[in-house]
């Protein structure tokens, strides 16, 4: 029975979330699938594609019909606590115990890889990943590997065997660091036959092997044990300031939030040469100790031990010179350029004193951890969940730093073997077989009026081709409905929303800061935020002209002016998107204010398209007409006025519209998303300046 040290909380240990009600009548891969759920659910256990599950269970073989011990495992790329059943990958053991015979010793290592398709049971699609031999040469039917940040704190300490044998006796072992791969599954089948009574492993700079006869034992193992070494820690540490001490005081969230901001897009900027990047921004409690900590320096130099953080990482972070006391922002933007310079010289020096003659090609030398002192830590990825799991990642790193350096001297992986990991031949074939990004891979939108229908069905059009997008509305309930409808079909990571007033300078240079926090910078402005007013030119008040006039003019200066200069500050070119009208170039009657307010709109466009092409910056027009469904400016008076300048009612307004004209269709807000699409996409790359009427044809508005 695990003893709490006395210094230990209750909510820094892990909770035991077995519960037999639940696992009641499940199968043995069922039991292996809920075990490695609820593993994979606390990611103080085992981080975001992290760790391995594994149980050996007898299966019908379909060729002889006979009993079969088949070893289901979790496949290559997949998470313990969000996979199904069709993550595991199935491989007979009596075949993968075959294999020993074929093996030629470590330096042939990689090569079994290429066996294991040869095991598979039943015909499975899923890939093996490399550490099948660690679970299949295990004899126990049941087998966990996590990486604890607790346990990887003991494994990653410069003493750690002699660490691990004080907290867990002969328990729980120790074996030296070895790459992942077939040899560190014999070792691992050597330990077990050797060492019978011991219930699991720490292998050193790497994490924890535990094992049992069922799936229950082996889950309740797995907590027992990293809760021992979190207590353990707990008690040890408890007056031991983390990373020696603060040297610097963290500024205020909002002081915080604001330098990121500035911080961002540069950065971005600079790191997307290749592709375009997502930035992430974290600045909680564990990242601020350590960015403001006296041995930040040394112990980020000395890079991350356990290989999944190395893998997400990179080999060290870029550290910003940034002094909070000083808030010396503008001089740190000046000197960025040689910072990241120097971190890119110095990677591919790294590159070139590890490199072996079979070695893949030199790859992105930009960083991907960015620590700011006071401030917190960025990282950038080529989508956000990607630069959302690499802080995560390094906030693990964080916290095996801190308990590794207060009971022993942390070490990182050795540099050649760090780098082994990083050019590893098998992770370059996985590199290869990505899919190709989508047409707006990396790309961040923001849309005005984001919370209508053309503006919601633009985030989904972007959406749909891998973009991140801001959806920015003065409407709050409607913009926070949208939100929730498009991050329910397209993922939390990838949407956010803002309100904001186009007409109010504050707000939007507010609108923009919150959108380099969030994502990094922007490439795309759709300017869409709508009114829609009618009246007779004698019925027309000045406050009415003006307020036409404030949103529809005004409103899309504020918004690009404040896209100019962020993508100025990126350097990486973009586009902007004006949603204007059919009215714009044909009048209307009893619409003066709108239509001269649509007719600035395009005429802004064409002086914008001017100024914005020596920077890479392209400016178009779509033009819609009679979009009814799903617009709100179609709702209340403005639809009763139009109805009643036309001389029909509600309901005959869509089909005299349609039958206006020229091609007799209706005109929908995915027909305006798609033209919006294209003025974003690099299929329009050599295009500024333009309009495209989409209106299904009127001779008015015919631009020529």
């Amino acid at each position: 029975m695990l003893k709490t040290a006395g210094k230990t909380s209750e909510n820094q240990l892990l909770e035991n979330r077995w519960n037999e009600a639940d696992a009641a009548g499940m199968s043995e891969s069922e039991l292996l699938l809920y075990r490695s759920n609820i593993l994979g659910s606390d990611k103080r256990v085992t981080n975001y594609g992290g760790g391995n599950t594994s149980a050996k269970v007898m299966e019908v073989d379909p060729l002889t019909g006979k009993e079969v011990e088949v070893l289901w495992v979790k496949g290559s790329g997949g998470d313990i606590g969000s996979m199904k059943l069709d993550g595991f990958a199935t491989l007979y053991m009596e075949k993968l115990e075959a294999l020993k015979a074929l093996y030629r010793g470590p330096q042939h290592e990689d090569e079994m890889v290429g066996y294991l398709p040869h095991c598979t049971f039943n015909l499975n699609a899923r890939a093996a990943s490399i550490d099948t031999p660690l679970h299949a040469y295990v004899p126990r039917k049941h087998v966990d590997h996590v990486h604890a940040d607790a346990i990887i704190a003991i494994a990653a300490s410069k003493n750690s065997k002699a660490l691990t044998q004080e907290i867990f006796g002969d328990k729980i072992g120790w074996l030296p660091w070895k790459r992942p791969g077939y040899e560190l599954g014999l070792w691992l089948e050597k330990f077990c036959l050797e060492n019978p009574e011991a219930d699991g492993v720490v292998l050193e700079s790497h994490g924890l092997f535990t094992w049992g006869d069922t799936a229950r034992t082996c889950y309740d193992k797995t907590i027992e044990v990293i809760n021992e070494a979190t207590a353990w820690l707990a008690q040890r540490t408890a007056d031991v300031p983390a990373f020696g001490g603060p040297l610097h005081e963290s500024l205020g969230e909002a002081e915080r939030r604001a330098v990121a901001a500035r911080l961002m897009p540069a950065i971005r900027g600079f790191v997307s040469g290749n592709q375009h990047m997502v930035g992430h921004f974290n600045d909680e409690p564990a990242v601020l100790d350590f960015v403001n900590a006296q041995n930040m320096r040394p112990l980020a130099a000395l890079g991350t031990s356990c290989p999944d953080h190395f893998l997400r990482t990179k080999i060290r972070p870029l550290v910003v010179e940034f002094d909070p006391a000083k808030g010396n922002i503008d001089e740190v933007l000046e000197g960025l350029p040689a910072q990241v310079a120097a971190y890119r010289d110095d990677y591919a020096a790294y590159y070139e004193r590890c490199k072996h003659a079979n070695s893949p090609a030199l790859r992105d030398p930009n960083a991907v951890v960015y620590l700011v002192p006071g401030v917190g830590m960025i990282t950038f990825a080529k989508d956000k969940a990607t630069a959302r799991i690499s802080g995560e990642f390094y906030v693990n790193a964080i916290n095996v730093m801190r308990g590794a350096s207060a009971v022993s001297e942390y070490t990182g992986l050795p540099e050649q073997e760090a780098f082994d990991i990083e050019y590893w031949l098998l992770e370059e074939a996985k590199l290869q077989r990505m899919p190709k990004p989508k047409s707006l891979a990396g790309r961040v939108a923001l849309i005005t009026g984001g919370a209508g229908g053309i503006g919601a069905a633009t985030a989904a059009r972007y959406l749909a081709e891998g973009a991140c997008v801001v959806l920015a509305d003065i409407a709050e309930d409607g913009l926070k409905a949208t939100q929730e409808q498009l991050a329910q079909r397209h993922g939390r990571d990838v949407v956010r929303s803002v309100t904001m007033n186009v007409t109010d300078e504050a707000a939007v240079a507010r609108a923009y800061a919150e959108a380099a926090v969030e994502f990094g910078g922007i490439d795309i402005l759709v300017s869409n935020a709508g009114i829609a007013s009618s009246a007779p030119v004698e019925e027309t008040s000045l406050a009415l002209w003006n307020k036409n006039m404030d949103i529809l003019s005004t409103g899309y200066f504020l918004v690009s002016r404040e896209a100019f200069r962020l993508m100025r500050v990126q350097k990486m070119g973009g586009a902007i998107v004006f949603v204007a009208s059919k009215n714009g170039l044909a009048a209307s009657p009893n619409a003066s204010a709108y239509c001269t307010a649509k007719a600035a709109e395009i005429h802004l466009a064409r002086c914008l398209a001017l100024e914005g092409a020596e920077a890479g910056i392209r400016v178009n027009v779509v033009n819609p007409d009679a979009v009814l469904r799903g617009s709100k400016i179609w709702e209340g008076e403005w639809l009763d006025q139009r109805a009643s300048t036309y001389g029909t009612d509600k309901e005959g307004l869509e089909e005299m519209y349609r039958n206006r004209s020229m091609l007799k269709r209706s005109v929908l807000p995915e027909d305006i998303a798609e033209a919006a699409y294209f003025f974003a996409a690099e299929t329009s790359a050599k295009s500024t300046g333009n309009i495209l009427n989409v209106d299904a044809g009127n001779v008015q508005a015919f631009t020529r």
